[in-house]
């Protein structure tokens, strides 16, 4: 399901809309990098492409983290 959390980015509050499951890995990235999701949030956007919004540069990110797990077990 599909839900609007808001996060704080350099500053300005946002927001921004995910499934669960990807809000709850990127909670989950951020405690095992010890930072807020803020914070990576904030790492996020700096890195994106202009035509890529912010949910789907977040879902890009968890998936390619999850790629690189998958990688690295196998």
């Amino acid at each position: 399901m599909l839900q609007k959390h808001s996060v704080v980015i350099a500053g300005h509050q946002t927001s921004i809309t995910l499934e669960n499951i990807f809000w709850w890995e990127l909670k989950a990235s951020a405690k095992s990098q010890k930072i807020s999701i803020s914070t990576l949030i904030t790492d996020i956007d700096n890195k994106r492409r202009p035509e890529t919004n912010l949910s789907s540069a977040c879902r890009i990110y968890i998936l390619r983290k999850l790629q690189n797990r998958c990688t690295t077990s196998a």
